[in-house]
This record gives structure tokens, C-alpha cells and sequence, in this order.
């Protein structure tokens, strides 16, 4: 392992099978029997091996994990491919703990929907990465546990509630992880550890049973990588296995488009919150990049209605009241007493006022009229992730009381929420500028429901133009 502060920063990048190889890379070596697909799952494992006690990233291994070898799965976008599910995905034969100590999780009798479709893609799965309990948290901390630690500089956040697996891909564990976004949790992660991350269409991959039972579809699941390719490679792979009818066909995007584009921008979120200095300075200096580049760029006001904030924490809550209502389907042990503070103040927040929630979906689900209508006459809109730059581990901890904690969440994840809401895609792509203290800071791009080649391409120009900062590199 190489590291250049053994306090701050660290990485498993060495040179053996996979090198620095992004997945569309690696799998390309694979195919040309440059390495196998047993050297790229065995050397991987060793990276993660080198850097899991200063991560803690990894919440099950697979001892022997299977690879593919049939000629179907050979001709795969990543055949052969080290990767990891996250830790909320039925994955056959490993435990789903959802990042949760309310219960004692058993092995899953079968892949998840989503599951199958990112295997058909050709990964060899290594185990499971961890999470935030349930998901809710912008941060993967715990209370009883040590918390994921951001790879760029292992005292602060990595991020959530993909936390996990950013922390592996920034890290050069792995290429790629796969990651779901309910709230940003795709995005977010991807900010703090200087990723990609794409949040797709509601519906352009295939949705998981639990989302399918809820009033209002949130969460999208997808993949965190180092390099725009291997977001588009994925996207593309997913589609061949299965295409929704009622979205546009995306087909495999290959690198920048001609087309200039006319783009919005916003410093400050729809809810009022400022963004700190850095986080603004990372979108002007974005700014002033795509207007070398011949875009169009211009101030936008996102409209939303201004108790969106307060409704969607009621819907938050609500999820969290729901599983303490049906935990014992996870586990037979379930008891909702045990599940953390962020958890338990959520739901009991709910129980407040839920005879409010038929008003707060109707409310929520006419977003769509008012992002649309913020939308007229441009392409896409260039915003923060995150209201500032990553905190240092402990000040979105669950242990934090919690009316000061969800306090800290919304002056923090104040952008990302809406195109949950809404079913729009969105990526969050490493700025040029970095913290004092070196952490990379996130700047985020959001199309209209199927726009997902538009924001690839840019996102490609953009790398091109300026390639993205490496942990490796001092």
C-alpha cells in the first residue's frame, strides 16, 4: 500500500493486475488476455485487504468469489471485473444487514432485481460494502461501530449513504461499486471521495420490490466509478439487459457531443441555504470551464414549493416508521427500539404529524410541474451537491442529538433531494478545485426524466478538458 500522510490519505493503486485501470479498462485487458479475470478478483481482494482496517468500508466478503467464464458473459461490458453490492441489495448467500443493529440479518435466498441486472454486466461480485442504517444518513457513521472513512483523508466523511463503496472505488480498491440514491445517496459519496456518480431516470434501471410498494418512488440504483466511461459503460450495460419502454433508448455514449448547450446555474439551494466558499467557487470555476468551452451559461432560480424541505423529512420519516412497523420481515429478532437516533427521531417526528401526509404527496409529486417549468429553455443545470464542503467524522454522527443532527443534514444535503422526487437524472462529478485540507469537492449537473446522454457527454467533455485529480497522485 502506498500512502503519502499514514494519517490522512490512502490508497491500494500498485502495480499488478489491475493497475490503474478503470472497469471499461480492465475488462478491455481481460479480453485481450493481458490479465484473467482470477488475477483481477484476487488482486483486488489484496487491495482491499490493504486498506479495510484505515477504511472500514466492508461489510461481507465473499471467500471464493465466482467469475465469469462462459463466452455470454465474456463478451459483457465488465467481464471479469472486481466489485461489491451494497449493503441493502439481496445479493444470494450473504447476509443484508442495511447498515442496521436492530436486527441479526440471514443470508438472502436470492439476488435482488437489481442485483441480476448489474451481474449481467459480467462483474465477479467480492462481498458487501457498508451503509448508514436504512440508508437515511448523508454520512456512514454508526453509533455502537467505527464509521467509513473518506479515503482522501480518513478523518473525514466518506459520505452517504453509499459511503462504502466510494470509499473502495476512491481508494482504488475496485473500479467500480455499485450505489442507490434515495436522497443523494449516489451523489453525495461521489462528491466527498472525488467520484462520478449518476443518479439515473426513475425507471431506467429495475426498480426494487420495496420501492415498487411506496406512494412515491425515490430511490434509483446505479454505480460510483473514477471516470465518466465506465458511468456511461454501465448505463449501457443495464439497458441491454433490460430497456423501460416508456424512456428513451440511451445506447452507449462514447465521449463529448458538438452540440453546445444552454445551462442554468445555481449557488445557493431552493430551500435558502448558502453554500459555503469553496462549494461556490467550484461551481464559478465550472461556470467559467463551460463558457471557454461555448456553452451558454446562465442564472437560474429552481422553484420548488417552500415547505418541499419540511415535506420530504415527513417522508422520511415515514420510511423509517414503516420499517420499525415491518422490520421483523429483515429478521425474526427485529426490535426498533435498537435501531439508531437518526432512525428513531425520524420516526418519531412522523408519528407528530402524520395525519399531514396525504397533503405532503400531493405536494411532492407536483415538484414535477415546478422543475419543469424552472427547466424551460434550457438543457440542464448546474448546481452544488452539498451546501458545504465534507465534515470531519462525528459531526453527522447518529449520536448527535437528534434535532441538532437533522439540523446539521439539512444546512448540508440541501440540492440533491429533488430529483429523487421528481425521477430526474443527475450526476455529481469531481470539480478541480480541492479543501484545504486536499478533500475534492463535488459540483452537479440534472437533466430532464431521460436526458441521461446529455449530462454523459458533458460530463465527458469536461473530463477531457481538465482530467479529474487522482488520489495517487501527490
Amino acid at each position: 500500500m502506498t500512502t503519502f500522510d499514514e494519517r490522512a490519505r490512502v490508497h491500494a493503486f500498485r502495480d499488478d493486475a489491475l493497475g490503474e485501470h478503470d472497469a471499461v479498462g480492465l475488462a478491455a485487458a481481460i479480453r485481450r488476455g493481458e490479465v484473467s479475470a482470477a488475477e483481477a478478483a484476487r488482486d483486488a481482494a489484496e487491495r482491499v485487504r490493504a486498506v479495510e482496517a484505515q477504511l472500514n468500508a466492508v461489510q461481507a466478503h465473499i471467500d471464493a468469489p465466482a467469475y465469469a467464464h462462459t463466452a455470454a458473459a465474456a463478451g459483457a461490458a465488465f467481464a471479469g471485473v472486481p466489485t461489491f453490492v451494497k449493503d441493502n441489495t439481496d445479493y444470494a448467500g450473504l447476509p443484508t444487514g442495511h447498515g442496521s443493529a436492530a436486527f441479526r440479518p440471514r443470508p438472502a435466498r436470492r439476488h435482488a432485481p437489481f442485483a441480476r441486472q448489474f451481474l449481467s454486466s459480467g462483474v465477479t461480485v467480492l462481498g458487501k460494502t457498508r451503509l448508514p442504517e436504512f440508508g437515511f444518513s448523508p454520512s456512514t457513521e454508526y453509533e455502537g461501530a467505527e464509521p467509513v472513512r473518506n479515503p482522501w483523508h480518513t478523518g473525514h466523511s466518506a459520505g452517504g449513504s453509499s459511503g462504502g463503496s466510494a470509499a473502495l472505488v476512491a481508494a482504488g480498491a475496485v473500479p467500480i461499486a455499485h450505489a442507490n440514491d434515495g436522497g443523494g445517496s449516489i451523489r453525495i459519496p461521489a462528491a466527498c471521495c472525488g467520484l462520478v456518480g449518476l443518479k439515473p431516470t426513475r425507471g431506467r434501471v429495475v426498480a426494487n420490490a420495496q420501492s415498487r410498494q411506496l406512494p412515491l418512488d425515490i430511490v434509483s440504483d446505479g454505480i460510483v466509478s473514477r471516470s465518466v466511461r465506465d458511468a456511461a459503460a454501465f448505463l449501457a450495460a443495464a439497458e441491454t439487459y433490460w430497456h423501460n419502454p416508456k424512456l428513451p433508448p440511451l445506447g452507449r455514449v462514447e465521449g463529448p457531443s458538438n452540440r453546445r448547450l444552454r445551462i442554468g446555474f445555481l449557488l445557493d439551494s431552493p430551500n435558502g441555504v448558502r453554500s459555503d466558499e469553496a462549494t461556490r467557487e467550484a461551481v464559478t470555476q465550472t461556470v467559467a470551464t463551460l463558457q471557454r468551452l461555448g456553452h451558454t451559461v446562465e442564472p437560474v432560480e429552481l422553484t420548488v414549493d417552500p415547505r418541499f424541505t419540511e415535506d420530504f423529512l415527513t417522508y422520511w420519516g415515514m420510511l423509517s416508521f414503516l420499517l420499525g412497523v415491518t422490520g421483523r420481515t429483515l429478521g425474526a429478532d427485529f426490535d426498533r427500539r435498537r435501531m439508531d437516533g437518526l432512525s428513531r427521531g425520524l420516526r418519531e417526528a412522523y408519528l407528530d404529524g402524520w395525519r399531514r401526509t396525504p397533503g405532503v404527496l400531493r405536494r411532492l409529486k407536483r415538484t414535477t410541474q415546478a422543475y419543469a417549468a424552472s427547466f424551460r429553455g434550457l438543457d440542464l443545470v448546474l448546481s452544488p451537491v452539498l451546501a458545504h464542503t465534507t465534515p470531519r467524522l462525528g459531526h453527522l454522527s447518529p449520536a448527535v442529538p437528534y434535532q441538532a443532527l437533522i439540523e446539521r443534514i439539512l444546512a448540508y444535503v440541501a440540492f440533491t433531494p429533488v430529483n429523487n422526487v421528481v425521477g430526474t437524472p443527475s450526476i455529481s462529478l469531481p470539480a478541480p478545485s480541492a479543501t484545504q485540507d486536499g478533500l475534492p469537492v463535488g459540483v452537479m449537473f440534472s437533466g430532464r426524466p431521460g436526458g441521461e446522454r446529455k449530462l454523459l457527454e458533458l460530463a465527458f467533455e469536461l473530463e477531457a478538458d481538465r482530467p479529474f485529480r487522482r488520489i495517487q497522485d501527490r
